[in-house]
């Protein structure tokens, strides 16, 4: 069910509040251009400065909106258990298809504590669980051992892999399973990702050059190697400079010059600099995207 291209959406703002009606069309947009399925309120989504009611209202939305076309992974994770289960519980009821669950950040809990936590969430909820691993955010890095025993629940489907390491693909197929499903959470490394045994992308360019990355990830899980590999070559310089500065940023900037969004984004990040705006430019005409 969950496979291919599938971006992290940007949250739109306008004047400091939710952009519905940009929303609505950006979500429509990656339909026809071709995405899998859409991420709402991920970090790409703005997550840390929404409200929670923004949170759950952003989900509602982004699901109304797509319209059964394509399923919606909604981001459903907290550093506290508590609240991480009561996003849990609000996309469930949602509609939401599943939910993506970062490794709580911060507060740097051991294995243990992973482990305990998400099976806090399995056991209080009925909605497929995917894992986000991203150790160069939160400060922890879930084993593959650790997620080997969290595959053992049913709803416990598969993980966001965003390490940058394509070995753990291999080492959590060895642990996991060969159906658990991996998706990358690096786009410059999908290629590699998705050779060793991952099935898509949660993608921050796709938020930019969605048609794209839906033909490139399509031809890798299709074992077409050597045209994802011309794709990649046009894909590389656009991940490379979205991810100059902070990758929401750089993404809500590359639409803006789409004319499809605002550069709007919440303290503490601010809008880009003009030398990483060049290269996003630059980068977008490397791919084609504008001329």
């Amino acid at each position: 069910m969950f496979s291919g291209s599938l971006p992290a959406l940007v949250t739109p703002f306008k004047s400091k509040e939710v952009d519905w009606g940009t929303l609505e069309a950006l979500v429509k947009w990656h339909i026809n251009e071709g995405s899998n399925g859409i991420v709402p309120v991920g970090t790409t989504g703005e997550s840390p400065t929404l409200s929670h009611k923004e949170h759950e209202d952003v989900v509602k939305a982004v699901i109304e909106y797509a319209d059964g076309k394509v399923p919606v992974i909604a981001g459903a994770g907290s550093n506290s258990t508590d609240e991480a289960l009561q996003f849990v519980q609000s996309a469930e009821e949602s509609g939401a298809d599943a939910v993506l669950v970062v490794t709580p950040y911060y507060n740097k809990p051991t294995q243990k504590g992973l482990y305990e936590h998400f099976q806090a969430l399995h056991d209080n909820s009925t909605i497929p669980i995917i894992i986000y691993n991203i150790p160069g955010r939160c400060v922890i890095d879930m084993t593959p051992e650790t997620m080997g025993e969290l595959a053992k629940f049913p709803r416990i489907i598969g993980v966001k892999d965003a390490t940058g390491d394509i070995v753990r693909v291999s080492q959590q197929r060895e642990t996991c399973g060969e159906d658990f499903l991996q998706l990358s959470g690096e786009d410059a490394s999908a290629l590699g990702f998705n050779a060793h045994g991952g099935r898509g992308c949660i993608s921050v360019t796709a938020n930019v050059a969605p048609g794209l990355c839906s033909e490139f990830q399509q031809a890798t899980l299709e074992g077409d190697y050597q045209k994802a590999l011309v794709m990649q070559d046009k894909l590389l310089p656009l991940h490379t400079a979205i991810f100059m500065e902070p990758g929401l940023v750089g993404a809500k900037f590359g639409l803006s010059v789409l004319g499809l969004c605002s550069e709007e984004v919440r303290l503490p990040l601010a809008t880009l600099t003009e030398p990483t705006k060049k290269k996003i430019i630059e980068a977008m005409k490397i791919a084609e995207i504008i001329d």
